[in-house]
């Protein structure tokens, strides 16, 4: 279902899209470490607005109970209101996985992680304003590499939902 230029190795972000069927395009650029979000638009040309950060929390475990990780999709210009974000997932509080803890639990390094391919699928939230595109970037599931997919196909697939958990500065 992608449209590629050349032949490439395949993310496991990739492996869930052709399964489903759903369309999308790879964008690879030249990138050996990190880079944020909005440095990564700058190298592809991608819209700001149409580019997308995965992040991954956890809400506070209650005594001798697991903990719950969730994934919010938001505005790569854009931070988690943290008050908004619990409220959606039904916990009283949310907090960052620490970077050290995103590879064993979710099978990728910061800077690659993709709403798409971890090793367990979470509760996913993609923020309202992606619903407005008809495509968004989002990481390919390694350093180096993008995607583009139709929101609504990303949350048919992640079995997510949209809701409004960014910071609203009052001014």
């Amino acid at each position: 279902m992608a449209k590629h230029k050349d032949k490439e190795v395949k993310t496991n972000a990739m492996r869930i899209l052709d399964k489903n069927k759903i369309f999308y395009e790879t964008i690879n650029y030249e990138c050996d470490e990190f880079i944020d979000g909005l440095h990564t638009a700058e190298k592809t040309g991608a819209p700001v607005e149409q580019s997308f950060k995965t992040l991954v929390m956890s809400g506070k475990a209650a005594a001798g109970g697991n903990r719950q990780y969730y994934v919010f999709v938001v505005p790569i210009a854009e931070e988690v209101d943290l008050k908004a974000a619990a409220k959606c997932v039904g916990e009283k509080s949310l907090e960052m996985l620490h970077v050290k803890d995103l590879p064993p639990l979710t099978g990728y390094v910061r800077g690659c992680c993709s709403p798409l391919g971890m090793k367990k699928q979470f509760p996913t939230v993609v923020h309202e304003s992606a619903a407005s595109f008809d495509k968004i970037y989002i990481s390919g599931g390694r350093i180096g590499t993008s995607i583009t997919v139709n929101p609504d196909a990303l949350l048919k697939v992640t079995r997510g939902q949209y809701a409004d958990i960014i910071q609203h500065n009052e001014r």
